[in-house]
């Protein structure tokens, strides 16, 4: 089957958060929305036929999965990253999200000490300070429009600070890097050293790109929590499934205890099926969903360099969303913010909310038909050219 990305679905007034709330926000209501890490493509159609034979059944009761289920995500992260997760070490949750605030709550203490690396998926920051533990920053080191790690600086934090946890964002959102097996050696040896539980958040997992391959940590690390989800790979976020892959036997009946005691025992139905369906039958359209995606960022590195080139693309090793360097615009974060959102009416994120390393930047998410991206770069450059 071919599919059709050029496609352009209007999305308003069916409560997304993307497109339906640009005004309660503060945006002018012709807004481009490239901000929030959803896709303005429909899910692969094979899994909304399984969803739809589910709803035209229409009974929607209590609902536990199968060993097929299972078997379908087992499968998926073994022939993709080599990763073999079995059932009974596989807890379903809701959301990634909801996923690390609970391993928080369940293997560490209050005030205990986190560690993550800035700048950073935003709700790592609130999670942690929410909990009432404390955050500890491992900055990212940006040099010649690349990010790399300081591992002095690594060691020395969780050694100054006694760090237990360490949530590792893999591929890294927002920079797009991902890490080789070198550095994932590094920071797990330093780790397991210091008695650190890891966590990684390898959601964006199935979008890295030619030159590149993803490595589970866990692979190298026996005792490291992975949480991961089809939401961001196949636009299924709102049907809130996630899973979490446990091996320390230990570490997982503590987290299906805290996960137990906060009244999540049953899982959303269509969530359940929408997954099984897209980890057995959606790959073509991954594959096909990635070379476009692809292309749109081909065509957006080129559009900066030709025709913008005092905003540098970061160049991104994985996932959809794009993280540009304005530093060269030479203006200040809320007046760079105020020309996008009222001179460009272009929505993207502020580097800031991923942390004060993320000032000079913006996150501009490419998952949309090449027509809306190529608008939304022609009022850029109305705007900053």
């Amino acid at each position: 089957m071919i599919y059709n990305f050029d496609q352009v679905i209007d999305r308003r007034g069916t409560n997304s958060l993307k497109y339906d709330f640009m005004v309660e926000r503060g945006k002018p209501e012709d807004t481009i929305p490239m901000w929030v890490a959803d896709m303005d493509f429909a899910a692969p159609p094979e899994v909304l036929e399984d969803i739809k034979n589910a709803v035209y059944h229409g009974v929607f009761g209590y609902t536990e999965p199968k060993d097929e289920y299972y078997q379908a995500v087992s499968n998926w992260y073994n022939s993709r990253f080599h990763y073999h997760v079995t059932q009974l070490e596989t807890i379903i949750a809701p959301g990634v999200v909801y996923s690390l605030a609970q391993t928080i709550r369940a293997l560490t203490n209050s005030k205990d000490a986190i560690m993550v690396q800035t700048p950073v998926y935003y709700p790592f920051y609130n999670i942690i300070t929410g909990n009432g533990r404390k955050l500890v920053s491992n900055p990212l080191v940006y040099e010649k429009g690349k990010y790399s790690i300081d591992f002095l600086d690594f060691e020395r934090k969780i050694s100054e600070n006694d760090v237990r946890m360490f949530i590792l964002c893999s591929p890294h959102n927002p920079v797009g890097r991902v890490w080789t097996w070198e550095e994932l050696e590094i920071m797990s040896d330093i780790c397991e050293n210091n008695g650190v539980i890891v966590v990684s958040d390898e959601i964006h997992c199935d979008f890295v790109w030619e030159g590149h391959e993803h490595n589970c940590i866990a692979t190298l690390n026996e005792n490291a929590i992975v949480t991961a989800s089809p939401s961001k790979t196949f636009n299924l976020a709102g049907l809130q499934v996630s899973n979490i892959f446990v091996k320390n036997a230990q570490y997982r009946e503590t987290l299906k205890a805290e996960i137990e005691k906060s009244g999540y025992t049953q899982y959303n139905m269509l969530g359940l099926i929408a997954a099984q369906s897209a980890y057995t039958k959606g790959l073509d359209w991954l594959e096909q969903l990635k070379t476009y995606l692809a292309e749109n960022i081909s065509f957006t590195r080129e559009y900066l360099k030709s025709k913008l080139p005092m905003i540098r693309l970061v160049e991104p090793e994985s996932t959809y969303l794009l993280w540009l360097d304005f530093s060269g615009v030479e203006q200040e974060q809320e007046v760079l913010e105020k020309r996008l959102t009222e001179g460009a009416r272009i929505w993207m994120n502020n580097g800031e909310m991923f942390g004060e390393e993320g000032k000079g930047f913006f996150r501009l998410n490419v998952a949309c038909p090449m027509s809306t991206l190529r608008e939304a770069l022609e009022r850029l450059e109305k705007e900053f050219g």
